[in-house]
């Protein structure tokens, strides 16, 4: 997962997180601190009627006539219009009379919530709320001997309660999505803006990687700003480092060319004019080899060179892939043969890129020869050519050359692509450590790829790209 996505995932995921909170607990403390109004409110009521319940109380207890009937007819008479609908209890929880929207109703059954009676009786005030939105509020009545021997009970409608509360979540909801909207918004742009420099440092360092130093300019100062100039310093002196070395080998190469000539003519000389002493013979056999070696090593860094300077003038044609890897197992199955080892070719037909022919021979020769070295004697290579598509979709034209031999370790492959780097386990063959670079460099003339599979013990594969024409 990118880091601009993690970013703006992160983001998403804490703004939400907080704002679901913030609405869960809004919505919490509006239910909670609205049924605390309810409450009070309906106390307050629940006062004034007890004030005025315990008044017709004390009216009748002066005509000494106390009969619970009457007290209920008499209360009711008074209170029928202080609420939706009142109720009036004896301490036996029986119904002595109830009042609708003002009119005392003496027959019908309404729903008694015996638990809540029972409650309020208890001396505490006690309510329930229905669904369909009635609250039921009791409160305790006590004579003059503070006994509670009524319980008087309120009915209110408070469904507008929850209509507001429903209207309120609704808001609350819209705002929420309005509020989700304007942050992804703002994490992308956040998330654009943060990565925006962290992409172009990216891209400097594969630069690097490349050996393209180009300036780094980076306008900030912050960390950013600092990496960026740091990025540049290190730039400037790598460069500063690989030319000097490419340079170095350049002079090298060329100085030692033409003293090298002369050694390898003298030792080849040599060679063929003694037949006498074999033990001379040998050493003159041994000296033209190495020779041999020396020049191709040479040679090497002669083209390695040209190709650091630019001056490289290349002839680039449509070229038969096919056809050139086959005129190069041809070139390569004496020495195969040699050490006993079978190349198996499977070409495909007209496969063709712009190449040049003379260096695409020798990027192909020079992973042959390390498959052919780095074979167990006996062994097979095989060496096809196809078409490939790759993750990004370019068409490209492939040789794959598989041997069976030592291998390279996983951690050494990015490695022996590097300029006279050595495998641990190739002291087996000779070689200057040159070979793998060329190939790569060859090929990214050409705008390809080399890609190495191995495993120790059990050979390895090389495939060389080249965009299709």
């Amino acid at each position: 997962m990118k880091y601009a996505t993690r970013l703006l995932l992160s983001f998403l995921f804490f703004s939400i997180l907080s704002f679901a909170i913030i609405i869960v607990t809004v919505d919490r403390a509006i239910d909670y601190y609205s049924f605390i109004t309810i409450e009070k409110q309906m106390m307050e009521k629940a006062d004034i009627c007890e004030l005025t319940f315990r008044e017709v109380l004390t009216r009748l207890d002066k005509s000494n006539d106390l009969k619970s009937s009457e007290v209920a007819k008499n209360v009711l008479e008074v209170l029928k219009a202080s609420g939706r609908e009142i109720r009036i209890y004896d301490n036996k929880l029986n119904l002595l009379g109830s009042a609708l929207n003002g009119i005392i109703v003496t027959d019908g059954s309404p729903k008694i919530f015996k638990d809540n009676i029972s409650k309020a009786l208890k001396g505490n005030y006690s309510y329930t709320v229905t669904e369909n939105g009635l609250i039921y509020f009791a409160m305790p009545i006590q004579d003059k001997y503070y006994q509670n021997v009524y319980v008087f009970e309120m009915v209110e409608n408070i469904s507008y309660f929850y209509e507001i509360m429903s209207k309120i979540r609704y808001i609350l909801l819209i705002g929420a999505a309005g509020f989700t909207f304007l942050i992804i918004l703002s994490g992308l742009y956040i998330a654009r803006k943060t990565t925006k420099p962290i992409k172009y440092l990216l891209e400097a360092t594969d630069k690097f990687s490349r050996q393209q130093f180009d300036q780094v300019e980076l306008k900030r100062k912050d960390e950013l700003g600092m990496l960026a100039s740091g990025l540049n310093q290190m730039g400037i002196r790598l460069n500063n480092y690989i030319q000097y070395q490419k340079q170095f080998v350049s002079n090298v190469s060329h100085e030692l060319k033409t003293p090298l000539t002369a050694i390898q003519g003298f030792s080849q000389y040599l060679y063929e004019d003694e037949n006498e002493n074999e033990d001379l013979k040998k050493i003159y056999s041994h000296l033209v080899n190495e020779s041999e070696r020396l020049t191709k090593l040479i040679n090497e860094l002669l083209i390695l060179s040209k190709f650091d300077k630019g001056a490289q003038q290349l002839t680039i044609e449509k070229e038969n892939i096919s056809d050139l890897t086959k005129a190069v197992v041809e070139e390569m199955n004496s020495k195969a043969k040699k050490r006993e080892i079978t190349i198996e070719t499977e070409l495909e037909d007209s496969i063709y890129a712009e190449v040049n022919s003379v260096l695409m021979s020798h990027a192909i020769a020079n992973i042959l020869d390390n498959a052919i070295k780095y074979s167990n004697i006996g062994g097979q290579i095989k060496v096809e050519t196809l078409r490939l598509e790759t993750p990004a979709g370019v068409n490209m034209a492939a040789i794959k050359i598989k041997d069976q031999g030592i291998g390279i370790s996983k951690s050494e492959l990015t490695l022996v692509e590097e300029r006279f780097y050595r495998a641990e386990n190739a002291n087996i063959a000779t070689g200057s450590g040159l070979g793998l670079s060329l190939c790569k460099e060859i090929l990214e003339k050409f705008n390809g790829e080399l890609i190495l599979e191995s495993k120790i013990g059990l050979g390895t594969t090389v495939t060389l790209l080249v965009p299709l024409t």
